[in-house]
């Protein structure tokens, strides 16, 4: 045999080349051995045995080159120039693969268990959208197109090719197996396949048709070295278009492979080649990622280009904060304007003592005296409450229609316990209410009951109308913990978070008892209103009176003091003392200059305008003990 014509080959390469072309065939006994034969292999002059993979054998071009007549060499021997053209068949066993189905020629196609396929390096990663896509599409037609992969040496794993979605897809499923072809060749050309799978679709992007383009280019130089040096590599004008044959080759294969034009892939290989590929892979679905950014990019160095997609990124990232900055400010205003227009309308409404308030508060915070079921003849709850309770039907007619306190707009607060959870929102909905969500109040301690053994109460909320939500970020947790104090009695720590949220906004509590109230109580800063049996102000604060002798109602001296006093600060002309830091403390009044009213302290100073009418005859107010003034 001749070796004139083969091209320059190191010494081990020349050893291997020499025994195959004069045995026909060649064993790898060593990784190093494997990986001179996988050199060769990539130029195009070993082929791979199918089914083992230390076993080569000479191509026809090698045997070309050589001189050598194909027929004799490779006799019998599976994957030869002289090896008949008959895809594997692998027996039936508990540790083989099953047989084959129906396949294109040459190819053989099997199910192979998942755990033996090898995913590899990809130039891209699988898309979790397309795998969901895959997943369902599976589930409801099965899997109808294969993959496809290399087998490894070591005869029983493989390498994937093509077709990473759908492995996914089949792993998401929790198969076990997956149908596969299997593709004669090396990694390279497993990954020569990914390539092409991928550049033949549209959806790239410019840096993704880069980094695939160039390397497809890379591989194609490795399979035929020769090519690369030399050659006249002048523009002639075209980007990218070089005038060397292995450009041009590789150009024309690849637009061949992929369908694209061969001024395309040229442009596209120019890209990947002269841009780094972190470069690529840092810009590389951001907005940035188009052909004019990155014809800039291929002008500049490494280190420039690096420093170019930074400085994008930081601009991006820049521009976003500033955006929402924006978005919050916006948001913010438009809340502002919201609250604004339902104070104004809250201070439409009807508040008279003694009767429930009509449309004039924006924030109702309930907690109804739900009737009990007595489910114990001897002890339990049929000992009763130790407060009157209402039937279902005038706790939903309380509020409803045209008798509701809540503004067009507005909030309801409505606690509820579990076995009337059903009966809760019915309620919230006869107030004319959508329930939104709830929150919970955890006992710490366990209760009775007669199914389980209670220890939360739920705090339903509903809103009507157009209501913001709280500022992102300001939310409360869903559960609150908090050991049981007396009976009814609601953890203080509930009305701080609505008041917490809602500052500006005047609050109506329905059902308030008296005894949860305690000094520094933050329903006692103006903004709270107060209906129900036990409503009212704390132990030590004296209530308006009727005079029994004339039936005229009177005021306390307090109230007709602070009535003065809420009238001078309304009326600008308020100076300063110990009355308004008072008034300023209890949230009635704003410290600004001048001082001003809160919507607490309006809706205290209306209030207290009606009782000194009602004690009023039109000369003189009427105050407690028969006292005028």
């Amino acid at each position: 045999m001749s070796g004139a014509a083969l091209p320059k080959l190191g010494p081990k390469a020349r050893e291997i080349v020499d025994a195959v072309l004069r045995d026909g065939i060649y064993r790898a006994l060593k990784e190093s051995d494997t990986a001179v034969c996988r050199n060769l292999n990539s130029r195009q002059f070993l082929g791979r045995d199918k089914k083992d993979g230390a076993v080569w054998y000479p191509t026809a071009k090698l045997c070309e080159l050589a001189g050598v007549t194909p027929p004799e060499i490779g006799q019998g021997g599976e994957g030869g120039p002289g090896a008949p053209n008959s895809r594997v068949q692998p027996q039936e066993g508990a540790d083989r693969l099953p047989a084959p189905a129906e396949a294109e020629s040459g190819r053989a196609l099997i199910r192979i268990p998942l755990d033996r396929i090898d995913v590899g390096f990809r130039l891209r990663q699988a898309d979790p959208e397309k795998v969901a896509a895959l997943q369902a599409s599976f589930a409801e037609l099965g899997h109808r197109t294969p993959v496809s992969v290399t087998r490894r040496p070591d005869g029983e794993c493989f390498l994937l090719s093509a077709g990473l979605h759908r492995l996914e897809a089949a792993r998401a499923l929790g198969w076990a197996d997956i149908l596969a072809f299997i593709e004669e060749g090396d990694d390279l050309d497993a990954e020569l396949w990914e390539i092409d799978e991928n550049l033949c679709r549209a959806e790239l992007t410019p840096a993704d048709r880069a980094l695939f383009t160039f390397r497809r280019k890379e591989i194609h130089l490795m399979r035929h070295p020769e090519t690369g040096h030399g050659g006249d590599r002048r523009s002639n004008g075209q980007v990218g278009h070089l005038k060397d044959e292995a450009a041009k080759s590789f150009a024309s294969e690849t637009a061949a492979a992929t369908g694209q034009s061969e001024r395309a892939i040229r442009r596209d290989a120019e890209r990947g080649e002269k841009i780094s590929e972190r470069a690529l892979r840092q810009i590389r679905g951001t907005r940035h990622d188009t052909g004019v950014t990155l014809d800039r990019l291929k002008g500049l160095t490494e280190e420039q280009q690096l420093a170019y997609v930074e400085a994008l990124r930081a601009a991006d990232k820049r521009v976003a904060e500033e955006a929402k900055a924006i978005r919050d400010g916006k948001q913010a205003l438009s809340r502002k304007i919201r609250g604004a227009v339902i104070r104004a309308i809250a201070e439409r409404g009807t508040v008279s003592a003694g009767t429930m308030p009509r449309a004039a508060f924006p924030i109702i915070y309930a907690d109804p005296p739900w009737e009990q079921e007595a489910w114990s003849e001897e002890r339990g709850q049929d000992r009763g409450l130790s407060y009157p309770h209402m039937p279902l039907e005038e706790i939903k007619s309380l509020c409803a229609g045209d008798a509701s306190p809540a503004t067009c707009d507005a909030l309801l607060f409505l606690w509820v316990t579990a076995n009337r959870l059903d009966d809760g929102i019915d309620v919230l909905r006869a107030w004319g209410f959508d329930y939104v969500t709830c929150l919970v109040w955890d006992k710490s301690r366990i209760g009775m009951g007669r199914w389980v053994r209670d220890r939360h109460e739920i705090l339903l909320l509903g809103k009507r109308g157009n209501f913001p939500a709280p500022i992102p970020g300001t939310q409360s947790a869903s559960v609150h913990a908090e050991v049981k104090g007396e009976h009814s009695a609601k953890p203080v720590y509930f009305a701080e978070m609505i008041e917490r949220l809602y500052p500006d906004l005047p609050k109506l509590e329905l059902f308030q008892r008296r005894e949860s109230l305690v000094v520094g109580d933050v329903r006692l800063n103006g903004n709270w209103t107060f209906w129900g049996n036990q409503a009212g102000a704390p132990k030590g604060e004296e209530q308006s009176s009727e005079d029994s002798r004339d039936g005229r109602a009177c005021v306390t001296k307090e109230e007709l003091a602070e009535f003065k006093a809420l009238g001078a600060v309304d009326g600008g002309c308020m100076g300063g003392g110990p009355l308004l830091d008072e008034m300023i403390a209890l949230g009635l009044v704003w410290p600004s200059d001048p001082p001003q009213l809160t919507v607490g302290g309006a809706a205290r100073l209306r209030e207290l305008e009606d009782k000194v009418k009602r004690a009023s005859d039109g000369d003189a107010v009427r105050c407690a003990k028969s006292e005028e003034a």
